[in-house]
């Protein structure tokens, strides 16, 4: 029997030689002419990056799945087609996603992860093979952009593999275009909007993705702060585009399902500034507790509103870039000197942590947060977990599927656990109905930076010790509420 990865990729050289002689349309326009393995979607512009308010302790380990090894690939070569944004102002997003990507290959291959987060072409030489060929673009956040670069990196550069996203918009761009008309397996990451993996207008056999996103978030921040918090009325403001959609959807429906009543959601463009009238308005209709989903580009205006009004603030923990602007909203409001308990008397958290480099101990993290320190001089982030995990999982899926081929890594990594990961072995596990990987989320109090981090964590706040650790299977969308059935 053949699988449907199988016929979705078997005609993979044969469709890009088609693409390439018939000159299918690029860009906005998208690709043309060609049937895939699903649709759906509109592929709408927009920018987010996955990023804001919105595992057990394990033991080191090598082996994952079932442990078979695909021998000597030397002379082989993978390409990866790397999409990150790595100028603009969100570029810092790109630079992590890149660096975790980076450590994951390193680490499987007891190597130092490569030192750029720039467009160009770096190789990773494992002994023994295969050689991994990755080819970066810049996206700048724009998905039109992604989309035209996705294109080039499969028809010109003939990638095996791509990989990233962070911007929900152009993770959904692609899939509905360059996944589904090339067949080229797509390791998502690390945009966060839930419908990618979760809704059948996204999800496809060939798009997996281990990073976290926004019904994980809502799941376990959104839960934890219902069943512990005097809140009876929330409002929730986020940004006009996938992945503050995306924020909004998943937390009413947490928020409700616990008892909570949620205001009709408020969207805004990003960069929005005027908060006060809508904190004013909220506080007016009963909201004693307020959810964000922004990135860097708004959330510290929004933080600098809330900090005035008597509502608990919650959501996602934030990446460094964001973190560095919220703190200085904080030491502005509260002084120099805040502690951690002026931060809780401020409103501000508890926050769901996706990942950062003090939520999890084992020595798989301790030895990827030296890495990263050594390579790159910061801790890793909200987004290196996962992008750490992809390439984990790639490097798993060769060595099992003992092939270099885009159709057999994509067969590998189907239902794969990851045997390597930041959150402890065997942290991430794919789930067969939707290519999503689950993994175990933390909820903590934001905590003014120890000096232990002060050299590598350049933020005035940083997450602090975990109030409670969330199991994977209590922070996924079950298969039943999932339009997603692969």
């Amino acid at each position: 029997m053949v699988s449907v990865v199988e016929q979705c990729m078997r005609d993979e050289h044969t469709r890009r030689a088609y693409l390439r002689g018939t000159g299918a349309a690029v860009g906005a326009a998208g690709l043309t002419g060609l049937a895939g393995c699903s649709g759906g979607g509109d592929g709408s512009d927009g920018s987010d990056g996955g990023d804001g308010m919105d595992g057990s302790d394990g033991s080191d380990g090598s082996d994952g799945g079932d442990g078979s090894d695909g021998g000597d690939l030397s002379g082989e070569t993978v390409r990866i087609g790397a999409l990150q944004p790595t100028s603009g102002d969100l570029q810092y997003y790109g630079q992590i996603s890149l660096r975790g990507f980076y450590s994951g290959l390193a680490y499987k291959h007891d190597l130092d992860p490569i030192e750029e987060a720039t467009p160009g072409t770096y190789t990773i030489e494992p002994e023994g093979g295969p050689t991994y060929e990755i080819i970066v673009e810049d996206t700048g956040f724009s998905p039109d952009t992604a989309q035209s670069v996705a294109t080039d990196l499969v028809l010109d550069e003939e990638v095996d593999v791509l990989f990233g996203g962070t911007s929900s918009d152009s993770a959904r761009r692609l899939i509905n275009t360059v996944v589904d008309e090339t067949d080229v397996p797509y390791l998502i990451g690390p945009a966060a909007d839930a419908g990618i993996t979760v809704s059948d207008e996204f999800c496809h056999p060939l798009a997996f993705r281990a990073s976290e996103h926004t019904a994980m978030d809502a799941r376990a921040g959104g839960t934890y702060v219902a069943e512990n918090f005097d809140i009876d009325t929330v409002a929730v403001f986020a940004s006009d585009n996938a992945f503050g959609q995306s924020v909004a959807e998943n937390y009413t429906q947490v928020l409700e399902d616990n008892g909570v009543d949620v205001l009709e959601p408020r969207f805004v463009e990003v960069g929005y500034s005027e908060f006060d009238g809508l904190f004013e308005q909220a506080v007016s209709d009963g909201a004693t507790g307020v959810v964000g989903g922004f990135t860097a580009s708004t959330l510290p205006q929004f933080l600098t509103s809330a900090i005035s009004f008597d509502v608990q603030v919650f959501g996602g923990f934030a990446a460094l870039l964001t973190t560095q602007l919220i703190g200085g909203t904080i030491e502005s409001a509260l002084g120099e000197g805040f502690t951690e308990q002026d931060i809780k008397d401020a409103g501000l958290g508890p926050f769901t942590s996706r990942y950062h480099w003090n939520q999890y101990e084992n020595p798989i993290n301790e030895e990827f947060r030296q890495l990263h320190i050594d390579a790159y001089g910061i801790v890793p982030d909200l987004f290196s977990s996962g992008t750490f995990t992809a390439a984990s999982a790639l490097s798993q899926a060769v060595s099992e599927s003992g092939s270099t081929e885009g159709a057999d890594i994509a067969d590998a990594l189907r239902g794969m656990t990851v045997a390597d990961t930041p959150k402890g072995a065997d942290g991430y596990t794919f789930q067969e109905h939707n290519n999503q990987a689950a993994s175990q989320m933390t909820v903590a109090w934001p905590v003014p930076t120890s000096d232990e981090y002060a050299d590598t964590w350049d933020a005035p706040i940083m997450p602090g010790q975990p109030l409670e650790r969330l199991d994977a299977e209590d922070v996924m969308v079950p298969e039943e509420d999932a339009s997603c059935s692969l």
